[in-house]
């Protein structure tokens, strides 16, 4: 059984406390209901009442029932099936990405989507993507798992550029997520559901309820909980497969193998996610006709669990491959005591002729010496690691709004936390040799956001015209703090055998070997003015004024109208200026990851340029292109157009969008380690170190007073290395598409129909001058992503009974880690519900009912991935689910 923990304790008065508030709350037909009628919104717009048909800028408004009525998984999943361009897929082997996942609109990185909670700024996940397959690179966005459906009153997106009303990140577009806020009725749905192959469980208990807060206000509680089992979707590795036809019975044959916990079957497919609790409260309360007061937050934590690439005893670099002996590879021997001290060690084991099969007569040597140590002796079959991490993610918000004669004001203050304890097991510290331990905790991330707004509103009468001048004012200032705490000793440590070829930290994910803090404030004041010109015209104008403490200031505008021609047709458009600015963390995260770089796995390091190993990499990149790179600000611009109009009882709306980002935020291109190496050692006069491998020239330039050793701990066996900075520019367009209708075929009860599509391209315009982007990157965020997406939904409502039927198509992709076009895919999902007493529903669904796939990995057997890791749609294919839910 497991421990009784805080977290248990937690989840179980929330669920109590809900429980017991519908035992005391009598029956109330759904007035707890999710229908949005009239569709207001609270974003794209600051005049107060209005709905997302009278805005210049196109913006979506998704009922929290759309989330409700569809497969068992995160919000995260959830809005990718009912937002075209958005996007997010599956992260099976992508280090922090795993636990926090990055998502995209418009093709655009996730940072450049702005996300909102009840209209106030969210704070950021604390994991920054290093495997973001090209797009993702480096962003630090918001975690939008942490939403509970249960909780959203509905979801707006704003499909526009918008920085100039809301500040940094908003260049792709806005999504505010708004919480319930009845004070009576609530739901309880519990959940379950499975692939079609058998695996990956997901089961989900959760409630909300609406409570009156004396005679004036409210209290809006929601709470989760839930498991989801990873899934296991690897091929066979033809290396693995090859070892095992040479007798290393300490392989496991990944074709047999189903087990999360196995030491040696490599895990590919979706993470493990345990422990989720969600916890989300949204509360106001009526001081005067004039006046409220208002408060939400949240809690939430869950544990992720991903897997690694598969670790091979024959040519693992830094543990296992060894030098060149005789014309032939070894595996790598330690002398425990010094070389040169006490009896000698080989320097390797050599490996036969079948590159597969260790010398007896030279391993016999080195297992009966006890100063002489290989990892064969000790983990013979490989290993590959289990990583993870334990996610903390709270919030809190509150503030008082109403006005003060024709004076409305908004007066508000916010702080949200995102912390993150990484942790590894099944590895190794291979330079501390037979006394590594196997699991190791890395460190921690901790992202941490205090927010302070203030803002007005004011509506002056203009003769002729048709409304008043609303305008709105104010002002921001807003703290970012990114902590990374130390890891465990072992984690980093720099052990006895790393002079010897043995890579130092915990192998996979080094630990951090020191505790670091970076904090960036700014501050913000906006001007924003819009009105109905005559009936037919409305304008709309803002200009916002932000400085950052690091990065220096920006100001932006936008412009925007809305003409309505007729009753049926409007017209639309608008032209903004926008920004992004780095993060904290961006600017002082340091990490290590493994990647597949045309079919070979590739370490790769990613370190801050304020960092000594940073400021090596300015000086060759100096070197190289005669400029020194650095970090700052992007800058944007966007252009929309669009109409609305009915074709009887169809309304569509058509809009086209335009974005140019220019002097993007990314992680830079690649740079070969030896070769910066090279360049320090020429420019300190060292001439006499052996470079053949990055260890060997780490421990040279040391010797020789060229370099601090400990600046370079854990980067022993790092083949290429990056850091952020500003580097290349893109033109990204498209158009959206939404159609809606109400469907009769004669037949009773209720029938709609909604089409969403999205067409988006992006052109890289320039690959940069300091380190450029290289063609595989240029092709990730041209290619990786489908041009075109859709989805057609029908609901129908007929007695008791209520079905729904939705399409879904992923246009082709190219996969540019594995090099490969992917074909484009139509899936379907169904759900039928009954209500079989009053307010009981039971529900049967299943999503992609067809069991599609995307198109295999040709390049399968080397790394043991079947299917493409960035696929739009993932790769577990059908997944069946039943709820029960009561409505009260």
């Amino acid at each position: 059984m497991k421990n009784f923990t805080f977290k248990h304790v937690l989840a179980a008065t929330a669920s109590s406390a809900i429980l017991g508030a519908m035992m005391a709350t009598p029956s109330y037909a759904q007035s707890n209901t999710d229908v949005i009628e009239d569709e207001i919104i609270s974003i794209g717009t600051r005049r107060t009442a209005r709905s997302a048909a009278d805005t210049p800028a196109p913006v979506d408004v998704i009922s929290g029932v759309e989330f409700s009525n569809q497969a068992v998984g995160d919000i995260t999943d959830l809005l990718r099936n009912v937002v075209p361009s958005y996007n997010v897929n599956t992260q099976p082997i992508s280090d922090a990405a795993t636990i926090i996942r990055p998502a995209n609109l418009r093709g655009l990185s996730p940072d450049n989507t702005l996300v909102l909670l009840n209209g106030k700024r969210r704070h950021k996940g604390s994991v920054i993507s290093f495997l973001g397959g090209g797009i993702s690179d480096g962003a630090q966005g918001v975690d939008i798992g942490v939403f509970p459906s249960l909780a959203l009153k509905q979801v707006e997106v704003l499909r526009d550029g918008a920085s100039s009303q809301y500040g940094s990140d908003a260049i792709a577009g806005v999504i505010n997520f708004a919480l319930k806020d009845a004070s009576e009725g609530g739901m309880v749905e519990a959940s379950w559901g499975q692939t079609y192959k058998g695996d990956g469980d997901v089961y989900k208990i959760g409630a909300n309820v609406g409570l009156p807060l004396g005679e004036n206000g409210f209290v809006n509680i929601t709470g989760e909980y839930g498991e989801t089992k990873g899934t296991v979707r690897a091929a066979d590795r033809s290396d693995v497969l090859a070892l095992i036809a040479a007798g290393n019975t300490a392989v496991a044959d990944f074709e047999t193998v189903n087990s999360y916990t196995d030491e040696f079957a490599q895990y590919w497919g979706s993470p493990d996610i345990d422990d989720e609790i969600k916890l989300f409260v949204n509360a106001g309360y009526e001081l005067s006709e004039n006046a409220e007061v208002y408060a939400f937050g949240n809690y939430n934590e869950r544990t992720a669990t991903g897997g690694f690439f598969f670790r091979n005893p024959t040519n693992r670099g830094g543990v296992y491959r060894g030098p060149t002996i005789n014309g032939g590879p070894s595996v790598l021997v330690g002398d425990l005591d010094g070389v040169g001290t006490g009896g000698s060690c080989p320097a390797g084991i050599p490996l036969l002729d079948d590159g597969l099969t260790l010398d007896p007569t030279v391993l016999a040597t080195v297992t009966a010496d006890p100063n002489c140590f290989s990892f064969v002796e000790t983990i013979p079959g490989g290993f590959v690691p289990r990583f993870g991490g334990n996610n903390t993610d709270y919030s809190i918000a509150g503030g008082m709004r109403g006005a003060l004669g024709g004076l409305g004001y908004d007066l508000s203050a916010s702080l949200g936390v995102s912390d993150t304890d990484f942790f590894i097991k099944n590895t190794v510290n291979a330079s501390l040799g037979p006394d590594t331990p196997r699991d190791f905790v890395p460190g921690a991330y901790k992202q941490k956001e205090v927010g302070f707004n203030a803002d007005f509103n004011y509506g002056v009468d203009v003769d002729g015209w048709a409304s008043p001048l609303n305008i709105a004012f104010g002002a921001e200032y807003r703290e970012e703090t990114f902590d990374i705490t130390q890891g465990d000793a072992a984690s980093f440590a720099l052990g006895p055998l790393v002079s010897q070829g043995f890579s130092s930290s915990s192998n996979g994910f080094g630990g951090f070997n020191s505790s670091q803090s970076n904090s960036q404030d700014f501050y913000a004041g906006y001007l924003e003015l819009e009105a109905d010109i005559t009936d037919a015209l409305t304008l709309q104008g803002a200009m916002r004024y932000s400085d950052y403490q690091t990065f220096g200031d920006s100001l932006d505008y936008k412009i925007a109208g809305l003409y309505r021609v007729n009753d049926n047709v409007t017209l639309r458009s608008t032209y903004s200026t926008g920004f992004h600015a780095p993060s904290a963390g961006q600017a002082t995260v340091r990490n290590v990851t493994t990647q597949i770089i045309n079919g070979s796995l590739i370490d790769q390091g990613t370190i801050p340029l304020t960092t000594n190993p940073g400021q090596l990499a300015a000086d060759f990149l100096e070197d190289s292109f005669g400029e020194r790179p650095t970090l700052g600000t992007e800058k944007a611009k966007n252009l929309s157009f669009g109409t609305a109009f009915s074709t009887g009882p169809i309304s569509w709306t058509f809009d086209y969008f335009n974005i140019k980002v220019d002097d993007r935020i990314a992680l830079s291109d690649d740079i070969a380690f030896i070769d910066a190496l090279n360049f320090l050692a020429a420019n300190e006069g060292v001439t006499d170190y052996d470079n053949s491998t990055v260890a060997n020239a780490l421990t040279d330039l040391a010797s020789a007073g060229a370099l601090v050793r400990g600046d370079y701990v854990g980067f022993e066996d790092l083949t290429e290395f990056r850091f952020f900075t500003n580097s290349f520019s893109t033109k990204t367009q498209g158009i959206d598409i939404v159609a809606e209708a109400p469907l009769d075929f004669g037949q009773s009860g209720q029938t709609s129909m909604k089409l969403a599509a999205n067409y988006t391209n992006t052109v890289v315009t320039d690959l940069g001058v300091v380190a450029p982007i290289d063609a595989n990157r240029r092709l990730a965020l041209e290619e990786l992503l489908p041009e075109w997406r859709g989805n057609l939904t029908v609901n129908h409502q007929q007695g008791m009974w209520r079905g729904l039927l939705r399409a879904n198509y992923y246009g082709p992709w190219f996969d540019n880690g594995n090099g490969y076009a992917v074909g484009g895919e139509f899936l379907f999902d169904a759900e039928i519900g009954a209500e079989v007493y009053e307010g009981v529903e039971l529900i049967l669904g299943a999503q992609n009912f067809l069991n599609n796939y995307p198109d295999e990995n040709p390049g399968q057997t080397g790394t043991g991935q079947l299917y493409p890791e960035a696929g739009p749609f993932g790769f577990n294919g059908g997944q069946y689910y039943v709820k029960a839910r009561y409505t009260f």
